[in-house]
């Protein structure tokens, strides 16, 4: 089977006619759109069908614009020195600024009427897409002068972007040096990376050392590009008038701080769950002073199961199948037309994830597959964000784009589904394996993201005072590391350079992609415990759920299970779940 996927739905080549039209027809909407927004938004006149028109006019942009940006990014994602793809990436966010004027315009505009609810009950179009009107008008209170707006977003461009950029290209073609059964070898890091998961002891501690050797080389790079951009954050959102970019970080996710703190106060009370079971863990593997880092991922028991790239979509498939056959035959789609980029390479970027193209209504899927059950999870992972996308096709473009915390929401159900569909066909050694397995996993996402929090939190507030050299990074990341693991982890072997090798704190459009996943990880833990209770009920519910978040806050697309995110309670029971599950493993 292919494990390279295919573009050409998107588009054959960058030379193609039809990449050709459509770059050409790109630039000449932002040019009809800031021509309508002069001609049209100097009077009350009309209103309803001036909103019909902008509506429309931005649907059309998005899916074209996406479609190209998508495109070149995708291409990137798997070769990091095409200078094309760059080429083309940089033009498109070039010019993308010229919109910066007509958007702000628009929202005061939109604010200026004074009676928008009057006006949305006059037309079918408003109706569908009020919450995205009445999210236009809450942001009116974060706008600059019309001149500062077109400023900023094209700075942006040689600044927070640029850096972005530079960092993702050091990572990317980042090649370790390391010496593996007493042959010396450069390798890319998400192949090093990858050995963490490794069998073999000696190999998994090998391979931190060469990777935080590695970081050497790209680290004054790396903190000057960190550096830039949460510099960028900070000025622009006291500009705005956001008290902190955390306040900014929340409103664009649609969350309030109450939700935040009280995910947050569950998860500090929990810490020393997951510490026993570090503990638990580093005695098992014979260390006495708490879990070394390079063993955070060591595998556990005799009965590891392994797959083929084919026969991870079997089982992905088939159990996909049994939730609902439209997860199942998702599922089938995306490996059968090549949606998904599996296989490791050079120049190819580490890690995983979904890209939804709602102008195609697909998804395409990078992960770097290497035969382990993790891999089989992180596909899982990555088509659950996938099917997110499926249930948000019939959405219009507007309507499609949902809040970061509630993304990590299908993609961690239906990993959940995977591990415990392999429990129930596993040996007890398999089974005492994905245990661990799934707790090391779980542990990533609340105690890790913790750590992850508290390290962007402080940063940010020292930035303020001026740029962090690479060792006062590194520092930072070490204390928040123990605050977050404690005595669970050998605080001589933690992981000072996380900052370097995590691309999240490196988007200036994405603050704090940190606690979105503890937040997946809870909620998805909480709608699963329903769906067991429910049973083929719940299907129904989930998919509308799903197809809901474009057009909601978190707190209401929550109500619609009956969730109340302000409750301590609803995140405790949510992690008595992996409580129960480390208490078993502390058992066997």
């Amino acid at each position: 089977m292919d494990m390279r996927w295919s573009l050409e739905e998107l588009y054959p080549s960058f030379e193609s006619e039809s990449f050709q039209k459509d770059f050409e027809k790109a630039f000449e909407k932002i040019e009809s759109i800031k021509e309508w927004a002069k001609s049209n938004l100097d009077s009350t006149e009309s209103s309803v069908s001036k909103i019909e028109n902008y509506l429309k006019m931005q649907i059309e942009f998005g899916n074209l614009y996406s479609r190209l940006f998508e495109y070149a990014s995708l291409v990137m994602s798997v070769d990091a020195k095409n200078e094309t793809a760059l080429q083309v990436v940089e033009k498109l966010e070039a010019k993308a600024t010229d919109l910066a004027e007509p958007s702000a315009k628009f929202k005061k505009w939109l604010y200026s009427l004074g009676n928008l609810d009057t006006l949305i009950s006059c037309s079918d179009l408003l109706k569908e897409h009020a919450f995205y009107l009445k999210e236009l008008v809450l942001e009116t209170k974060y706008l600059l002068r019309d001149e500062e707006e077109i400023l900023l977003a094209k700075m942006k461009n040689t600044g927070s972007k640029a850096w972005e950029k530079l960092q993702e290209l050091l990572s990317s073609t980042l090649l370790v040096d390391i010496t593996i059964n007493g042959e010396r070898k450069q390798l890319p890091l998400p192949i090093v990376r990858n050995m963490a998961y490794e069998k073999d002891a000696a190999l998994r501690k090998t391979a931190y050392e060469a990777e935080l050797k590695a970081y050497d080389k790209i680290a004054e790079a790396s903190a000057a590009s960190l550096n830039g951009i949460k510099g960028e954050v900070i000025t622009e959102s006291k500009m705005r008038g956001y008290k902190s970019p955390l306040e900014m970080t929340l409103l664009h996710s649609r969350m309030d701080q109450e939700t935040l703190d009280a995910m947050f106060e569950a998860i500090m009370e929990s810490l020393p769950s997951f510490r026993k079971y570090l503990k638990k863990k580093a005695e098992l593997l014979g260390h006495q002073n708490g879990l070394p880092f390079y063993d955070l991922f060591a595998p556990m028991g005799e009965g590891e199961m392994k797959f083929t790239y084919e026969e991870a979509k079997e089982f992905i498939v088939k159990n996909f199948s049994k939730f609902s056959p439209a997860l199942g035959n998702f599922a089938k789609n995306a490996f059968e037309k090549r949606w998904i980029d599996a296989e490791p390479r050079d120049g190819k970027r580490g890690g995983a994830f979904c890209s939804n193209i709602h102008s195609i209504k697909e998804s395409r899927i990078l992960s770097n597959f290497t035969g382990m059950f993790n891999d089989v999870v992180t596909l899982a992972h990555e088509l659950g964000h996938g099917y997110h996308g499926e249930c948000l096709k019939n959405e219009t473009y507007l309507n499609s784009d949902y809040a970061m915390p509630i993304a990590e929401t299908a993609s961690i159900f239906s990993e959940t589904i995977i591990i415990d569909a392999a429990l129930k066909e596993a040996s007890p050694d398999e089974a005492f394996a994905i245990l661990e397995s799934d707790l090391m996993s779980s542990t990533q996402v609340i105690v890790d993201i913790y750590s992850r929090f508290l390290f962007e939190d402080e940063l940010f507030k020292r930035r303020e005072q001026g740029s962090l050299s690479v060792n006062e990074l590194k520092k930072m990341m070490l204390e928040s590391q123990k605050k977050a693991y404690g005595e669970g982890l050998d605080e001589n072997y933690l992981h000072p350079y996380m900052w370097v090798c995590k691309p999240h704190y490196y988007s200036a459009d994405y603050n704090y992609y940190n606690f979105p996943y503890a937040f997946g990880l809870l909620f998805s833990k909480g709608l699963y415990a329903l769906y067991l209770e429910r049973g083929e009920a719940f299907v129904k519910e989930f998919d509308e759920l799903l197809a809901a978040t474009g057009k909601n806050n978190l707190v209401d697309v929550a109500k619609k299970m009956n969730i109340d995110l302000h409750s301590v309670d609803f995140w405790k029971n949510s992690l008595r779940l992996i409580e129960k599950d480390i208490n078993k493993f502390l058992s066997l």
